[in-house]
């Protein structure tokens, strides 16, 4: 045989379709327990995470847990994520002439990547890390998309905020309430950070090319906005809206079944029993609302899923998703579901800039085998 082609018999066995249960990295960040319902971020069960810090303390404990130096505190991360905001604002105007994006996500993607990696001493954020402009920025431009979509002007950051209260504060230009707050809190500190799932992994693989954090997170998110990662929260809400009453919930229910529609907020890649997350949105969503008529809705559909569901497939344990809560407080908070996905991203850049800075410390290219399944040259194939 000529030439230097690896034949098939020498390659290494697939081991698994979608690199299931492949072992990337290893994290101090966070541990999915799918098996146990369990999920541990920074040290912490997340319930507990939510209990103790609000955003800017979770994010500060990823970034110490990545071995972030100097190591963060939660006041720190207030400070210095207000300048993000006041800088991010800076570049809304230049954004939003550009009419290059259609969707609230895709106007996050372009407007992080209006972000230098290493910016120069002129533009004024030379000071500021680039895992604390991204977190920053994200916030500002969603904020500013949502307002712009809706025929209003954008709203200038308040540095002496906290993150997810000058978020809601530039949505609607005027302040939150305290629940509200806590509720937006509860959420961006329960999805920081997550495994080894498919945007994280990307982020991981650009760091790993020395490319630069904010390289990273754009990718990140273009990988986040597909519909199998983070599109699911608004889904949930087009379905409750077809439901419509509570004398259509077994029939509308029962029809998709048997004609093999996936139920969106239900089952997931990892957990075999209920989403850990779940929970804590449940809580976050009854104190916000004080058990509206919409979550009393919700909670009569989800009871009504899992009892369809079971009985359709039994012996295969599919529970609610962290998606399902999620699309009711964020639709609670007036966060529209054109920028749900955004959201999610405002508080998944603090998990994967941590995952950034765990995977430069590593400093090794990621570069995976593949297997060859294509045509061969004809004399190797008559060899």
């Amino acid at each position: 045989m000529s030439g230097n082609v690896t034949l098939k018999s020498e390659m290494p066995a697939v081991t698994a379709s979608g690199l299931d249960n492949v072992v990337a990295a290893e994290t101090a960040l966070s541990h999915v327990d799918g098996e146990a319902g369990r999920l541990i971020v920074a040290g912490y069960d997340v319930e507990d995470l939510v209990k103790a810090y609000d955003f800017e303390g979770a994010a500060a404990a990823l970034w110490r847990a990545a071995g972030c130096e100097p190591a963060p505190s939660e006041g720190e991360v207030r400070e210095a994520l207000g300048r993000a905001r006041e800088a991010a604002f800076g570049d809304i105007p230049a954004l939003l002439s550009s009419k290059r994006h259609q969707t609230v996500t895709e106007g996050l993607r372009t407007g992080l990547s209006m972000l230098a990696d290493e910016p120069g001493e002129d533009t004024g954020e030379r000071d500021i890390p680039a895992h604390i402009r991204a977190l920053g920025a994200a916030a500002v431009i969603t904020a500013a998309l949502v307002r712009t979509q809706a025929g209003k002007s954008p709203v200038a950051p308040d540095p002496r905020a906290g993150h997810a209260e000058d978020f809601l504060r530039m949505l609607r230009d005027e302040a939150p309430s305290a629940a509200e707050v806590e509720a937006l809190n509860a959420y961006m500190v329960t999805v920081a950070d997550h495994g080894m799932n498919a945007s994280t992994f990307t982020a991981r693989v650009i760091a790993s090319t020395r490319a630069g954090t904010i390289s990273a997170v754009v990718d990140a998110l273009c990988a986040l906005k597909g519909p199998l990662h983070g599109g699911a929260p608004g889904p949930v809400l087009d379905m409750l809206d077809e439901i419509g009453t509570r004398e259509n919930i077994e029939p509308w229910l029962e029809r998709e079944i048997a004609g093999g529609a996936r139920l969106m907020g239900f089952g997931h890649r990892v957990y075999r029993v209920r989403d850990p997350r779940a929970d804590v949105f449940n809580k976050a969503v009854t104190i916000l609302t004080n058990g509206n008529e919409r979550v009393r809705f919700a909670r009569e559909v989800e009871v009504a899923a899992l009892k369809a569901l079971r009985a359709a497939k039994p012996g295969h344990r599919i529970d609610t998703n962290m998606e399902y809560y999620t699309a009711v407080l964020l639709e609670a908070l007036g966060i529209p579901r054109d920028a749900v996905t955004s959201v999610f991203a405002m508080a998944r850049i603090a998990g994967w800039t941590a995952h950034v800075m765990e995977q430069e410390r590593v400093g090794r290219l990621i570069r995976p085998q593949s297997r060859y399944v294509g045509g061969w040259p004809e004399d190797e194939a008559a060899a």
